[in-house]
Formats: structure tokens, C-alpha cells, sequence
């Protein structure tokens, strides 16, 4: 009879104490885990948990056809699944469709409304030097500024009660500015002391659109007829100011300041742009008590640009001594400046909180869409019917883990037992990695993710089938258990893991050459091909050692589907002498 050989194979079969002792761990840490977390149950896709579909429609700018096309296309909806997966909203889909149309489905969820206000904003982020401002339908008496301020990353800022003078750091403060009304537009928009204007030798846009003076005056004018029109306070116009200006053209924008009235500015050409921003985050400033701020470095194109429009601006007096964050439109913060800010970062401070924060450095860090989009339309997905194809799964699944069991038993008998305790831990195991990726990593369950792991248990249930048939192999060649356990297992684990490799290779490939909800599958499937290998190998395989030490399955009793006399088991080979051949008398 052959003995099983030495060393890792016979340690392993005299400790398999440790492995199980291994695993029950890992179980016990990842459903503590779950608990201190209080994610208890996977979080759910859109099909499952319903959510918001939104339709964008690309929209050319200033009639700039060309602009949509595929790459812009492409682009946007990359910016775009960052953004949403930046929020921690989970199984978000973006795809175009058609030419110029994206579709975003945003599932329900603890960030999806902020996912819906900023999926579709273009994020153009100007610095613009401040010619007029005032409370929009106001009476023309002085009126402060909007409260953000703007301040060198590391130099506290004032708060809105207070107003510090810059430093030679360069701190920048709000300011109570008197309005710039009537002529006074006009000869902002004139002067040759303006940012734009002596930055003009330097080959930038001048203010004016204009170069002769008489037609500088006109458009100058115009825009002074349209400032003295504008109301803030009606959405339908505030929505379509500045709609079509050019970033080296003077306009009109909006903003709140810090008592929530609406103010409207006359500001100059843009000096720097969102792409100078190399990184934007919120941070929470507790040294000066100014509370949730937004920090932005720059490149060191933008860090130049910055500290050149700065020094322009501290020449001039209020309000022309001011820049404007203008993103989108509107204006965001109007700091004032009294010196260069030469440092190559600022911060945004005022009336944030933590989400509008992290709404504005979120949309800075993702970058700018390279295209205008408007909604299209916006619909509520319920989960009615992704719950009616989620029973319908669940139910087929049920079906066929019953009729596993009910294989296993009829034809593994006592071997069923360790197959079915398999299958519960895999299963322990599969729901606790979900429920803790859920936050982690913004995996969300959606119905291919549930075929998935329906699939996942054949592919468990075949790594028990194929050990099992190579241990019973070995008793029919004569063996007895404990050998047979050690002798099969080497010859088991090849095979398993050359098929486990294959689907989590399939897996693999199909999650990265895949979009949307098909992605759920491929991650499913791979996550369980990994923890088959760890089940076979941390439990099945120690369980199955232990359980051929117990008199049950030692002595082949037939239930315990190791019976030889069933499997048809050949006794040992021996050596025999052979008789001696007879000898022939004539040959005596």
C-alpha cells in the first residue's frame, strides 16, 4: 500500500487546525467589520434601488458646431464617472446616446442629489478683474461684496466681520465696496489702468472688444444699458447672462453675497482660467475659525498669471481692486487684493459647508467639460420592476442551490455534509466583501452582479466535485482514506486552480472591455472565482482531513459515499513469488 510521502503534505494533514482556524478568523474580522461599519446589507444599483435618469443634450457654444464630436463626447463622459464616483455614488451609468446626448443613471443613494447638480455643470472656472458691482434691484447705496475671500493656501483669511489688510503673503479679505454705477462702467471698461488693458502690450485681450475708441465707447455702452437692465433675481435671465462671451470678452454675471441677495457685476476679460488649477480640495480650517474652505494650487503658468492680475489689482481702487471666481457663470467669490499674491495657491473661504465644499473642489479636481450640455429631461426609475426581476432571480437561484443539495446528498452522502458547509462560508464570505466594498470602493449590487454570483455557485460546487472524485479515485485503486485525502489533494488543486484561473481570466477581460451594468457581473464572478480558491483551500481541504480521521468515514461506512465496496475498490497490489515452471521429464 502505498504511504503517503513527507514533509508539507503530512504537516498539512496533521494541522489542518490552523487553516480552519485561519479562515474562521477572516470571517469573524469581516463581519465585525460589517457591523462597526453599519453596513450591514449591500448597497443596491439603480435597477434594484431605483434612482434618477437624466438625458444631457450637448449644445454648441457661440456657434461652434464642430466642437461635438466623439472625442469631446468621450471625454465628457469620462469627466463625468469621475465626478460621480468622486460623490461615492455607486453603479452610476454614463453613456452617450446618439451624437449629442449622454444618459445618466444615478442610482438612489446618499450623494445622489449632489451627483445630479454637478453631472452635468460644464465647470469653466474664470478669474475676472471686477469693473461694477451691486445688489441686483438694489437703490445704488453701498453694498458688500459676495463673502467668499480668496487668500494664499497657508495664509489665514478674514472672516466676513473682519477686513485685514494683505500681507506681504498676499492675504486677500472681502471687502464693503461702494457700487460703480452709470459713466463710470463706461470708463472702467475704457481705462487704460484695468488688468486686461496694460496686460494688453503682453498680447492679451483687451477689454474692450473693440480697438477703435468709438466703438469701444458704443460696445462699452451697450453692455452699461444691459448691466443697468439686469435682474439677478428672475432665474430665466440670470441662467442666459453671459451666455455666448467669449473668456477675453468683458460681460455680466451673477452671485449671492453673504446675506443671500442677489448681486450683478460688469467684469473684465478673463486673466486665468480653470485649467491653471492643478488640484482644488475642501478643507476644514480650524486655526482662524473660518471654517469648510476650498484650496487651489496652481501651474506654474497659472501661478504667474495669478500673481500678475493680483499686482494689477492691488493698484486700483474698490471695487476695481477685486477678482471674480466666476464658475459657470456665477460668481462664486469676489476677494479684493492690496498686493501680488505671488505663491502659486489660494484658498476660497466664506459661507461654505462641508458639501458645497466639496461640490466646488470636486467639479475644479475632475476638470472642465469640453462642452456645453443641457437636461434634457430628468425621470425617477423606480425599483418595482428591478424587485420583480430580483425575486425572479433569487427564486431561480434558490432552485438550483436545491438541486445541488439534493445531487450532493443522493450521491456524496456523508461527503455532502462538507460540501454544503462550503458553500455557507463562501456564501458568509461573498456577502460580508459586498457589503464592505459598498463604501469602499462604490461597488452596488445591480441584477447581472446577482447572476453573477448565482453562476458562482456551479463553479464552487465543481472545485468540491472534482477533490472529491480524485479522493474516491484513490480508494478504488485500494487505498485507505487518510492516504487517499493526501494522495488526491495534489492532483485536485492543479485542476481547480487551472479552472479557477480561466473564469477569473473571463471575469477579468470582461470587466475591462465592458460598460455599465455588465461590469457588475464580471466583478461578481471574479470576486467568487478568488474566494473558491480560499474556501477549497483554507476549509474544504482541512475539513475533509479531519472528517477521514472520525470512524464514519475512516471505516467507509455507506453513507458516508466512501464506501470501497461501492466504488468498487481493487485490493492492494501484491507481490507474489511465481511457481516454478515444471520441469520436463525428457529434458532431465
Amino acid at each position: 500500500m502505498a504511504t503517503p510521502k513527507k514533509g508539507r503534505n503530512a504537516s498539512a494533514q496533521s494541522k489542518p487546525g490552523r487553516s480552519l482556524a485561519l479562515i474562521l478568523i477572516a470571517l469573524v474580522a469581516l463581519t465585525g467589520g460589517m457591523f462597526a461599519s453599519g453596513h450591514t446589507k449591500p448597497r443596491l444599483g439603480i435597477d434594484l434601488a431605483g434612482g434618477t435618469s437624466i438625458t444631457l443634450r450637448a449644445v454648441p457654444e457661440a456657434g461652434n458646431e464642430a466642437a461635438i464630436n466623439k472625442t469631446n463626447m468621450d471625454t465628457a463622459v469620462s469627466i463625468m464617472e469621475r465626478r460621480v464616483n468622486g460623490l461615492g455614488v455607486s453603479e452610476a451609468e454614463v453613456q452617450t446616446q446618439g451624437d449629442r446626448n449622454i444618459v445618466v443613471n444615478i442610482p438612489k443613494g446618499t450623494n445622489s442629489e449632489q451627483a445630479r447638480k454637478q453631472v452635468g455643470t460644464t465647470a469653466k472656472l474664470y478669474f475676472r478683474p471686477v469693473l461694477a458691482t451691486e445688489v441686483s434691484g438694489g437703490n445704488g447705496a453701498a453694498s458688500p461684496s459676495p463673502s467668499p475671500t480668496g487668500s494664499p493656501s497657508g495664509k489665514p483669511s478674514g472672516g466676513a466681520g473682519d477686513k485685514p489688510e494683505a500681507t506681504d503673503k498676499g492675504s486677500a479679505s472681502p471687502s464693503a465696496t461702494p457700487t460703480t454705477q452709470g459713466r463710470a462702467v463706461t470708463d472702467a471698461l475704457k481705462a487704460d489702468a484695468t488688468p486686461s488693458a496694460s496686460a494688453s502690450d503682453k498680447g492679451k485681450a483687451s477689454p474692450s472688444p473693440s480697438a477703435s475708441g468709438g466703438s469701444a465707447e458704443a460696445d462699452a455702452s451697450a453692455l452699461q444699458a444691459k448691466y443697468a437692465k439686469l435682474d439677478c433675481t428672475d432665474e430665466k435671465t440670470r441662467s442666459s447672462v453671459g451666455d455666448g462671451v467669449k473668456a477675453s470678452e468683458p460681460t455680466l454675471a451673477c452671485g449671492k453675497n453673504s446675506q443671500g441677495q442677489w448681486q450683478k457685476y460688469v467684469l473684465g476679460p478673463a486673466e486665468v482660467d480653470g485649467t491653471d488649477v492643478d488640484k482644488a480640495q475642501a478643507v476644514l480650517n480650524t486655526q482662524t475659525g473660518a471654517g469648510w474652505t476650498v484650496t487651489m494650487d496652481f501651474t506654474d503658468g497659472g501661478a504667474k498669471k495669478f500673481a500678475d492680475i493680483t499686482g494689477k489689482l492691488a493698484q486700483n481702487q474698490s471695487p476695481q481692486n477685486q477678482f471674480a471666481i466666476v464658475l459657470d457663470g456665477d460668481v462664486v467669490s469676489d476677494p479684493y487684493v492690496r498686493q501680488a499674491l505671488t505663491g502659486g495657491n489660494a484658498e476660497i473661504s466664506g459661507n461654505f459647508n462641508q458639501q458645497s465644499a466639496q461640490d466646488l473642489s470636486n467639479m475644479l479636481s475632475y476638470g472642465a467639460l469640453p462642452l456645453t450640455f443641457k437636461v434634457d429631461s430628468m425621470t425617477t426609475v423606480t425599483a418595482a420592476l428591478g424587485g420583480d426581476q430580483l425575486q425572479a432571480g433569487l427564486i431561480a437561484g434558490a432552485i438550483g442551490l436545491a438541486l445541488v443539495v439534493i445531487y450532493l446528498l443522493a450521491y456524496y452522502r456523508g461527503l455532502s455534509f462538507i460540501a454544503i458547509l462550503s458553500l455557507l462560508v463562501s456564501a458568509a464570505l461573498t456577502y460580508t466583501l459586498m457589503a464592505l466594498l459598498g463604501p469602499a470602493i462604490g461597488f452596488a449590487l445591480n441584477l447581472p452582479a446577482v447572476c453573477g454570483a448565482i453562476v458562482a455557485i456551479g463553479i464552487t460546487a465543481d472545485s468540491f466535485i472534482v477533490y472529491f472524485e480524485r479522493v474516491r479515485d484513490e480508494i478504488r485503486e485500494g487505498r485507505t482514506l487518510r492516504p487517499a485525502v493526501e494522495r488526491a489533494w495534489p492532483r485536485a488543486r492543479r485542476t481547480i486552480l487551472v479552472s479557477d484561473f480561466v473564469s477569473f481570466l473571463a471575469a477579468a477581460v470582461l470587466f475591462i472591455v465592458t460598460v455599465g451594468k455588465v461590469r457588475g457581473f464580471a466583478f461578481t464572478l471574479g470576486l467568487t472565482t478568488l474566494l473558491d480558491v480560499v474556501v477549497v483551500f483554507l476549509f474544504t481541504k482541512p475539513l475533509l482531513t479531519l472528517m477521514a480521521r472520525r470512524k464514519f468515514f475512516a471505516s467507509g461506512h455507506k453513507w458516508s459515499g466512501l464506501d470501497p465496496k461501492s466504488l468498487g475498490a481493487q485490493p492492494p497490489l501484491r507481490r507474489t513469488r511465481r511457481p516454478a515452471a515444471p520441469v520436463d521429464p525428457k529434458e532431465a
